[in-house]
């Protein structure tokens, strides 16, 4: 699936760029060269980069401008990066986060 904006109505055309090949979550996807990892997976049609710690609910792109964190993944063996800031390298492997233990009891805080 490629859903990449080729050519924009105010930014114009992407131009030549050379492709990369990357991984998320085992599976190769590809991503033009200065493309962020969170723009090569929207292209890819991937729309959840994560899950939450707690409530396991999907997460995904929100700001796309490196505020909300809500886009973090472990890349090459490195968690919490920021997917909307990271450009995509050549072979990255890019994991999304999953369900952590919560450090809180339900209902309040430990005693």
């Amino acid at each position: 699936m490629n859903e990449r904006i080729w050519q924009h109505p105010v930014l114009g055309g992407l131009g030549e760029r050379k492709s990369l090949l990357f991984s998320f979550n085992g599976k190769t996807y590809s991503a033009l060269e200065g493309e962020t990892i969170a723009a090569a997976l929207l292209a890819s049609g991937i729309r959840a980069l994560r899950l939450h710690e707690e409530t396991g609910t999907p997460r995904g792109i929100y700001c796309n401008i490196g505020h909300c964190y809500e886009c973090r993944v472990t890349v090459n063996g490195k968690p919490s990066v920021r997917a909307c800031m990271t450009p995509v390298e050549e072979g990255m492997d890019v994991v999304s986060g999953s369900v952590l233990p919560t450090p809180l009891k339900k209902g309040g805080h430990p005693a």
